[in-house]
């Protein structure tokens, strides 16, 4: 018999009404006997009423901004955060003083002092904040953690991840678009695109403390000395190698339709699925997706590795790509037994573990995860699905993405950031 919030319902307000919010909001639609959403944040009118549209809400509920929605009653269980980093904390700290509960998009801010503040907020309280690091939850992940739980292959002595941004990802989102500089994003390239990667190093590591972090990275690619003869200011106006460019925007997003939710966000007010011709106005005038990627006003680093220290011994290293022709994260964990190698978007993970016998070398177990279609592996609904249940007083699941759960991938990334400026080791302090 189920007693308490077990059985009931979970009433969230989405802050924020962007991509990746109405992803996670999108459960609510699906599981309507588990969760759902009843109002909405968001400054921008066209995505607020259309948030209310897909959820049937009321004027009432919808809201320009976080003051707003904790000036009145308390209205719902949790909110679904997806605002811009830099805003994360500003709009977290009242919700949480209000008594909400949050799922917080990743990264949970910009800075140490944001990230350790929302912290003792949270504790202070007795709120429950849940981390978007959904690759936590991506059956791939799920699958290594069982089998270093396990014992497949030993003590982890060194373990070594890669992720490769493919080059229309790269442009969109750290070139030509939101995350290309500090001052816009908020955050660096590593922590806004690998922080889901120094999560899952210190998740896999099942606690054991990390103590030093060194970086290195830069800008060296997308920057105006390294543009192709024949290149211009705006692919559409002033290129005229526009038709061999891999990054020519008329063949991302207009003809190959890739990221829509960022490329024709300036031309929302004109309509949510604008014309052909619309696009193309809007990508020869002032949309920032029209920009040569070689002639943008970027300033983040295009590629960084981390490299990170355990206090047992055991070492860790980070590669974060950009440009990659097949956008992909990789992993390989050397144990004491063996070692493990893996390549998420293609859905298999190998366990080798030494055969000294005559004519061997080593034993070879082939894993093969069924890779669902979204950019996360399946991970983003079996979080917010983890997120209902926690809320619920049901027990976390493996993948537990609490808070204090996610510190320290944090803290390596903002430590890397500080090596890379510093050109120093840096030691992390114990929370």
């Amino acid at each position: 018999m189920q007693t308490g919030r077990e059985s009931a319902v979970i009433r969230v307000v989405i802050v924020g009404a962007g991509h990746r919010s109405l992803l996670y909001a999108s459960y609510a639609l699906e599981n309507p006997d588990k969760m759902k959403v009843v109002g909405v944040v968001d400054p921008n009118e066209i995505r607020r009423k259309h948030v209310a549209e897909r959820f049937d809400l009321p004027e009432q509920a919808c809201f320009c901004s976080v003051e707003e929605l904790v000036r009145g009653p308390k209205i719902a269980d949790a909110v679904i955060n997806g605002t811009m980093d830099k805003v994360h904390i500003p709009t977290s700290l009242p919700l949480l003083q209000a008594g909400y509960d949050i799922l917080l998009e990743k990264p949970i801010g910009v800075a140490k002092a944001e990230v350790l503040g929302l912290l003792a907020t949270a504790r202070q309280y007795g709120r429950k904040v849940l981390i978007c690091h959904v690759l936590r939850y991506a059956p791939f992940y799920v699958e290594i953690k069982k089998q270093l739980l396990s014992g497949a292959i030993g003590d982890i002595l060194t373990l070594n991840t890669e992720e490769n941004v493919s080059y229309h990802h790269m442009a969109v989102s750290f070139v030509r678009g939101k995350w290309s500089r500090l001052e816009s994003g908020g955050s660096s390239f590593l922590m806004a695109k690998s922080c889901h990667d120094l999560d899952l190093i210190t998740w896999l590591k099942s606690g054991v403390r990390p103590v030093k972090v060194s970086s290195f990275g830069q800008r060296s690619f997308f920057r105006p000395d390294r543009a192709p003869s024949g290149s211009g200011l705006r692919c559409l106006v002033d290129c005229t190698i526009e038709k061999d460019c891999p990054y020519s925007a008329y063949k991302n997003y207009i003809e190959q339709d890739l990221w829509r939710f960022y490329a024709w966000e300036g031309i929302e007010h004109i309509s949510l699925n604008p014309t052909v011709e619309q696009k193309i106005e809007s990508q020869k005038t002032d949309n920032p997706h029209g920009r040569c990627v070689w002639n943008c006003d970027n300033t983040v680093a295009d590629h960084q590795m981390v490299m990170v220290e355990f206090e047992d011994g055991s070492t860790a290293v980070h590669h974060l790509n950009s440009a990659a022709a097949k956008g992909c994260r990789t992993i390989h964990v050397i144990g004491s037994k063996g070692e493990l190698v893996g390549n998420m978007e293609d859905g298999t993970i190998e366990i080798r573990t030494p055969d000294a016998r005559k004519d061997h070398i080593y034993a070879s177990e082939i894993i093969q995860i069924d890779v669902m279609g979204d950019m996360h592996g399946g991970g983003d609904l079996r979080l917010v699905d983890d997120f209902v249940k926690v809320l619920q007083g049901q027990a976390p699941s493996i993948s537990s993405t609490t808070i204090e759960d996610s510190i320290y991938g944090h803290l390596i990334g903002f430590s890397a950031d500080e090596s890379v400026r510093s050109e120093k080791v840096l030691a992390l302090e114990m929370i």
